[in-house]
Order: structure tokens, then C-alpha cells, then sequence
């Protein structure tokens, strides 16, 4: 009875408690951190964020109006587009790297089998390795809020725009991590996990928004010749509904988008959105694209984990 009553709290804490009491996590931030190459890369990080935003800085403080003068909040949303998009690009590129060979580079240094002769089990060891690559990226994003924060010195950024970039960043990194990692589970090679990462990567980054590029170009003059209000409102709520839904599958085109709807409509969640057709107004219920997103990616992530997990058990000696 007292061995079992010992063990119980043990694993309930694994699950609970991941940081603290999951070994595959504190071995991997431990082996991280202890060396100078974490905050080498921080520094770097940091470095080029802030000559980036210097430079969009003097570009842009270098503009005039028509009456000779800079708008500070011009600058201001400038600023912050171009240090939310930049950080979108490094995340893209830098979570897959941290992921693609967890269980892959285990296997091939040959520490893999000793791993999984322990007691720990196939869930604590793949959430054990999605965490320990995601905390040093979730570090590298807190670190660039302040370059975020100096658009507030200009105007023309709110505080739940920062805070939905955040959002925004952090899902993209979850999802990108949990991708690399079942890649990472499923292929034996770590370049070959790489190559299958960054594509599926390239594919969601830039696929996506090329096709529907393509998509808009070959009705746009199809559009313009019969008009779009011409259509009737459920064709119009459909091609809406489904061009959201599409748009909400891309980080970029959905930070774009949140903030258009946000400084247009002042709607953070759920709003109105008017239609014009020629048999009347119709109004249309509509999702911010952030939620959207935000839902899609992590039950995206979950299912991928889960099948990361099991992918594990099928591979254990």
C-alpha cells in the first residue's frame, strides 16, 4: 500500500507539473543552458531584431506627407508590423530546427534505447521533448516584447494588438514544434525530418497565401465585370465564410487580417459585418481570424502529438 500511494503522486505530478518533474525536460534545459551558445543566440537574436527596427526607423522618419511633415503613428505601426512579421519569419525557421531531430538525433547518437529502457513513458517523453524546445522559443519571443513596446512611443498600437501578435507568434511555434517532432518520430534521419519539416513549413507560410493569390487573381476579373454585390447574400456568406476560413490557415495573413478587423470594426472576438446586395443590407456574423486560427493550429498540434506518441510505442525496443 505505501509503494503504491508513493507512485501515484509521482506520476500525477509528471502530468501536472512537466518543468519540475519530467526528466527529458530539465536534462534538455539544463544541457541548454549551461553553455554559452543559448544566450549567444539571444544576443544575436536581439541584435539583428534591433538593427531591423532601427532601419525601418530612418526609412520611415525619413518619409514626409504632403504637408512636409512625419506622422508619428505612421512610424508606429510601421515599427510593429515590421518586428511582429520579422519574428513570424525567424519562428518559421527557428522551431522546426529544435524539434525536427528530438528523436531522431536520439537514435542517432545512439542514446535513444537507453532512454526508453526507462520508466518514463512515451507521453512524458514526447511532451518532455516539446517542452524543453519550446521554452527557449517562447524566451526568444518575451525577449522581443520591449522592440514591440517602442511602436507605443510612436502611437497607433494598442496593448491587445501586442498582445494578439503574442498569441499569434506563440500558436505558430506550438504548432511548427509539434510538427517537427512527429516528423521527427516518423523518419529515422534527422535531415530527413528537416526536409519534411521545413517544407510542410514552407507550404503553410507560403503556399498557402500563393494559392489563394492564384485563386484571387482568376476571379478578380470576373468579379469586377458582374460585381459581387450582384450575387445573392448566401453566395456572398458562403465565398466569405470559406475565404476566412482559408485565410485563417496562414500566421501572416491572419495577423494581417485581426488587425484590419480590429481597427475597422473594434472587435477584438465576434462581430457585425455589413453586406450589399441588390435585393437588400444583410448583416453577417463573423469570427476574428485569431481565433480561427488559434483553435485550427492547436487541435492541429494535439493530433499531432498524439500521434507522435504513438508512433514512439511503436518504435520502442
Amino acid at each position: 500500500m505505501t509503494a503504491t500511494t508513493n507512485q501515484q503522486p509521482k506520476s500525477r505530478r509528471l502530468i501536472i507539473n512537466p518543468l519540475s518533474s519530467n526528466p527529458v525536460v530539465l536534462k534538455e534545459l539544463r544541457g541548454r543552458m549551461r553553455g554559452a551558445r543559448a544566450f549567444v543566440v539571444i544576443t544575436v537574436y536581439l541584435a539583428l531584431m534591433s538593427g531591423f527596427t532601427t532601419l525601418l526607423y530612418v526609412i520611415n522618419a525619413s518619409v514626409r506627407d504632403f504637408y512636409g511633415q512625419t506622422s508619428s503613428g505612421v512610424i508606429g505601426r510601421t515599427l510593429f508590423t515590421g518586428i511582429v512579421g520579422i519574428e513570424l519569419f525567424l519562428v518559421t525557421f527557428i522551431a522546426p530546427a529544435f524539434t525536427a531531430g528530438a528523436i531522431s538525433g536520439e537514435r542517432e547518437r545512439q542514446t535513444y534505447d537507453l532512454l526508453r529502457t526507462t520508466l518514463l513513458p512515451s507521453r512524458s517523453f514526447v511532451v518532455g521533448k516539446m517542452i524543453s524546445a519550446l521554452a527557449y522559443i517562447m524566451l526568444l519571443l518575451i525577449a522581443a516584447i520591449p522592440l514591440q513596446s517602442i511602436a507605443f512611443l510612436f502611437g497607433g498600437v494598442t496593448e491587445a494588438e501586442v498582445i494578439l501578435a503574442f498569441v499569434i507568434l506563440a500558436v505558430t511555434s506550438i504548432t511548427l514544434g509539434a510538427v517537427g517532432l512527429y516528423f521527427s518520430a516518423r523518419t529515422p534521419r534527422t535531415l530527413s525530418a528537416n526536409v519534411m519539416t521545413y517544407g510542410t513549413a514552407l507550404v503553410i507560410t507560403i503556399g498557402v497565401p500563393l494559392v489563394a493569390w492564384i485563386v484571387s487573381y482568376i476571379l478578380a476579373p470576373w468579379l469586377n465585370a458582374n460585381g459581387f454585390a450582384s450575387l445573392p447574400f448566401p453566395v456572398q456568406a458562403a465565398a466569405t465564410y470559406v475565404l476566412l476560413f482559408i485565410y485563417s490557415t496562414n500566421p501572416l495573413m491572419t495577423a494581417f487580417l485581426t488587425r484590419e478587423f480590429l481597427l475597422n470594426n473594434q472587435a477584438v472576438g465576434v462581430f457585425q459585418q455589413q453586406f450589399i446586395t441588390t435585393s437588400g443590407n444583410y448583416t453577417l456574423t463573423l469570427v476574428s481570424p485569431w481565433i480561427i486560427f488559434t483553435v485550427l493550429y492547436l487541435l492541429l498540434a494535439l493530433v499531432l502529438l498524439v500521434l507522435t506518441v504513438r508512433r514512439v510505442r511503436r518504435i520502442d525496443p
